[in-house]
């Protein structure tokens, strides 16, 4: 069975008021086999969207390789924004050596509810996905129960908007579409993005993402 530890640890900077919060990235990341065009970075994955996604919103330029450079460019994006990343799961289990949710097992979870406390100006989470088995949201809504904290809806459309009180501190979260192949027929069942489709045969799932993400980042 292979053991899928996280390569990374979270990604926060001085005075970040956003979270992205996911899973694991591929297995690669973990055994160092990156491909050619991956990024040595949370979500640098080739076949991820989030940095496309970010890119195509805030026109950065952004090199899609192995360098140096590539790394730095996504770092200082993140310090500028006063964004952080907080994947949940520190390592799991897998019977199958791929990067699907559903496929971890024996899941070893990092403390993001308590990490929160050392965060005092976080005020929104970001989860890469929703509330489906193993998904960042699924696994958040436990810690909370664990924690005896409440997750109130707020708009139950996609995206969806919860929030919860933490120490009296109000705290939003946003299930984002997440920026995998693996979601696109899922997007293309969503009534918002059929009524665009009709309108605009050349819009895809892409740029519905952007249009998404653009609201939150």
């Amino acid at each position: 069975m292979f053991y899928h530890k996280h390569p990374y640890s979270p990604f926060v900077p001085d005075g970040a008021t956003r979270l992205i919060v996911g899973t694991l990235p591929p297995p690669r990341f973990t055994t160092g086999d990156l491909k050619p065009d991956d990024v040595d970075f949370p979500y640098g994955s080739r076949d991820g969207m989030l940095w496309p996604i970010i890119d195509r919103i805030f026109d950065l330029n952004l090199l899609y390789d192995n360098s140096y450079e590539a790394v730095r460019q996504r770092a200082e994006f993140l310090k500028r924004r006063k964004m952080g990343i907080f994947d949940i799961v520190e390592a799991a289990r897998r019977d199958k050596i791929d990067a699907s949710d559903l496929g971890m097992q024996d899941i070893e979870l990092r403390d993001l509810t308590g990490a929160l406390r050392e965060l005092p100006n976080v005020h929104t989470l970001l989860f890469t996905g929703g509330n489906s088995k193993n998904g960042p949201e699924y696994h958040f809504r436990r810690q909370l129960i664990a924690y005896g904290i409440k997750l109130e809806a707020v708009k139950k459309s996609v995206p969806r908007v919860h929030r919860f009180i933490l120490d009296d501190r109000l705290i939003t979260t946003v299930s984002l579409t997440a920026p995998s192949g693996a979601a696109n027929r899922a997007v293309g069942a969503l009534p918002e993005y059929k009524l665009q489709k009709a309108k605009n045969p050349e819009f895809n799932t892409f740029e519905f993402r952007v249009q998404q993400y653009s609201e939150f980042l």
